[in-house]
């Protein structure tokens, strides 16, 4: 991809729209909503990075009710040319195709390599990652298996999405304590997963969300591992302006 001079990528993700309730999380929605606004005159792109809702979930003839402000600001900037790209968190991982369908917005469920400019960068939520967290991904196998998202599908959405938010908030869908806290680069798994892979492979940024933090850090002297952080506490994002990453906060939340 090729980033015409003036222009910007922008990386943006934990947004967990809907939490704690749909009352709650209108304030945000409503910032984020003005930023993608303010973005669009210079963006070449957009990446959301998951968790842009803290439950989703795409019954065959229904979807969740709710985030219209979100999802007509996103269908405006795709339709206005903008490239948008959408990343699977944790949060929204029983995302289907509503996205790609209704917004032509590719949706991945795995980090994607993406170039910029030369820049090699490694991009995803970040969930699932690295060594450590096996309850997690126990439970991830368990909710991306097929049978278990059709049996949940038979749920009345009147009953299936109330239990499925009340989980997801009771499970600290909002960044919870140690989610506010830096453990170290010896215990930050998305790090040492980032280690790892450049072994093998160089690339010059990794891009992830999940850990709420906004952090980058240097691996090697020549890659550069960013979190983008969140949209509860912090509102940060990540911007490539052509020449190098850098993570932004939204100035109207010093």
């Amino acid at each position: 991809m090729n980033i015409p001079q003036g222009k910007k990528v922008y990386f943006s993700s934990d947004n967990h729209l809907g939490a704690p309730t749909a009352q709650d999380s209108r304030p945000r929605e409503e910032k984020f909503v003005k930023w993608l606004d303010e973005i669009k005159k210079d963006a070449a792109a957009i990446f959301l990075l998951g968790d842009l809702f803290d439950f989703w979930f795409e019954y065959k003839h229904v979807v969740p009710k709710g985030f219209v402000r979100t999802l007509g600001k996103l269908a405006e900037l795709k339709d206005s040319g903008i490239p948008i790209y959408f990343f699977v968190g944790n949060h929204d991982l029983w995302m289907d195709n509503y996205f790609e369908e209704e917004l032509d917005i590719p949706v991945f469920h795995k980090p994607q390599e993406f170039s910029f400019n030369g820049k090699l960068c490694l991009i995803g939520h970040g969930d699932g990652l690295g060594p450590g967290d096996q309850g997690y991904k126990r439970m991830k196998k368990v909710f991306t298996n097929p049978l278990a998202k059709w049996l949940y599908r038979w749920l009345h959405p009147d009953l299936g999405v109330p239990l499925a938010q009340y989980f997801s908030v009771k499970n600290k869908a909002i960044s919870g304590e140690e989610d506010m806290e830096f453990l170290g680069e010896d215990k930050e798994w998305l790090i040492q997963y980032c280690r790892k892979k450049l072994e093998s492979k160089h690339y010059d940024y990794f891009l992830f969300g999940h850990r709420h933090l906004p952090l980058e850090i240097d691996l090697n002297g020549k890659s550069t591992y960013i979190n983008t952080g969140d949209w509860i506490s912090h509102y940060t994002y990540a911007e490539f302006d052509g020449e190098k990453m850098s993570l932004k906060k939204l100035e109207s939340n010093p």
